[in-house]
C-alpha cells in the first residue's frame, strides 16, 4: 500500500539514522518498526495509584468545620463578607 505520512523533524532524523547505521531502506525500518510497536501489549493506562495521608488540622478549641460561615465568623469576624 501506499501513503504519504508527514513525520515531525526529530522521528525523521532518527529514521534517517537508522537507515544508515542498518543500510536499509525507509520502507524496511518503518515497516520493521511499525510491526514491532504494533504488535506489543497495550498499556492498561491505569492511574497510578495514590495515598492520602490524614493530618490532624490543629484547630483551635471550639472551631468546627462543620459549618464554613460560622468557621469564618469565628475567625474573621461578622464583616468577613
Amino acid at each position: 500500500m501506499r501513503t504519504t505520512l508527514s513525520l515531525d523533524d526529530d522521528v525523521a532524523a532518527k529514521l534517517q539514522s537508522e537507515m544508515r547505521r542498518t543500510g536499509r531502506s525507509m520502507k524496511e525500518v518503518v515497516n520493521e518498526r511499525l510491526r514491532a510497536a504494533l504488535s506489543r501489549p497495550r498499556a492498561s493506562h491505569q492511574p497510578a495509584r495514590f495515598a492520602v495521608t490524614a493530618r490532624d488540622l490543629k484547630l483551635a478549641p471550639g472551631l468546627h468545620l462543620d459549618k464554613v460561615s460560622t468557621l469564618l465568623d469565628d475567625i474573621d469576624g461578622p464583616d468577613h463578607r
